[in-house]
């Protein structure tokens, strides 16, 4: 599970898979190398339509906003942002709608900016027509169900860390919404990128649910009672909320005081940093194939736990959106 499962007692956001942000990806586009591709999924093990008693099929959650954030310049704060928002689901169909901000608007909670985009179809039987947009761009972008890219032997990790050789995300799916944008669009050479999901209460303010840019943290560094609340939070406030208590893990792990803090400043603030002078492999940026998950509990140990020994999925595509087709659903 890289974010798979970030909610307190290993659940979901408000108790809704599809408002669980599972992963973020930054790499350079494997057709252009003057773009940049930005993926996030959510809605993990996507279920069938929703038959009785289920109550969540494979769309994104109506109404709530979907959001990738873009720092430039390394104050934690979001200085461009694209925003999703999507309708109903009704009859196997839902559309969306995406709007591009910049500055202030940037920050606002609410959608703000220009809509690049309405009314947009989701996909959900694996066809992929990217959207165009000319202004800011060109760019394209896209959403719908696609399989999962993500690999990890969970069961390993909740018993000893004796891994098992399993993959328990092979053929799992997500909902994704990817973007191709030039990379002059996104500022500097090196920028910082993280993606939150909120919804609205019943007074109709918006509650950040899920939020992140580094994977596989939330789930393994922060205990229960902690989760719900690091997903409400901001990433500016990271280091003030989390650098004491984080340090004090990584020396359980066997790092010196001053290493494990150090240590946890790769990782805070939670945003995930990309330089594209260089190939994207996290922790610079992220590519579809790193093993983020052998990543961190190397990264929680200094090193004494070896890699899972397992392999990327052999599905992911060389062109946009580059995730995989959608798998079978039983």
């Amino acid at each position: 599970m890289s974010n798979h499962f970030s909610a307190d007692n290993l659940g979901f956001p408000g108790d809704d898979r599809r408002l669980e942000l599972t992963d973020l990806f930054a790499f350079t586009s494997m057709e252009d190398p003057d773009r940049t591709i930005l993926i996030i999924d959510a809605n993990p093990t996507v279920a069938p339509p929703p038959v009785p008693p289920a109550t969540t099929g494979p769309e994104f959650y109506p109404g709530a906003v979907y959001r990738i954030n873009i720092d430039t310049d390394g104050d934690a704060q979001a200085d461009i942002a694209f925003t999703f928002t999507f309708s109903e689901y009704d009859n196997g169909r839902q559309t969306g709608t995406a709007w591009y901000a910049t500055g202030a608007d940037a920050r606002q909670p609410e959608p703000a900016g220009q809509v690049i985009a309405e009314s947009f179809p989701v996909s959900f039987d694996g066809t992929v027509q990217p959207v165009p947009v000319d202004e800011p761009g060109p760019m394209r972008l896209w959403a719908g169900l696609r399989s999962d890219p993500f690999f990890a032997d969970v069961e390993g990790a909740l018993h000893g860390m004796k891994w098992t050789g399993n993959d328990d995300f092979a053929n799992n799916n997500v909902d994704s919404i990817a973007l191709d944008v030039p990379s002059d669009l996104l500022g500097g050479t090196t920028i910082g990128v993280w993606a939150s999901i909120s919804r609205r209460r019943d007074d109709g303010m918006l509650e950040q649910m899920d939020r992140g840019g580094h994977p596989t943290i939330n789930p393994f560094i922060n205990p229960d009672g902690e989760k719900n609340r690091y997903n409400s939070r901001q990433p500016a406030d990271d280091v003030a909320n989390y650098l004491g208590p984080w340090s004090q893990l990584l020396e359980k792990g066997g790092y010196s005081p001053e290493e494990a803090r150090t240590t946890a400043l790769q990782c805070l603030p939670d945003i995930l940093p990309y330089d594209r002078s260089k190939p994207a492999a996290y922790p610079n940026g992220r590519a579809l194939v790193d093993d983020v998950f052998s990543y961190r509990f190397a990264w929680l140990t200094k090193g004494k736990l070896p890699p899972t020994g397992l392999q990327p999925h052999d599905d992911m595509l060389a062109y946009f959106p580059y995730l995989g087709v959608p798998n079978p659903v039983s």
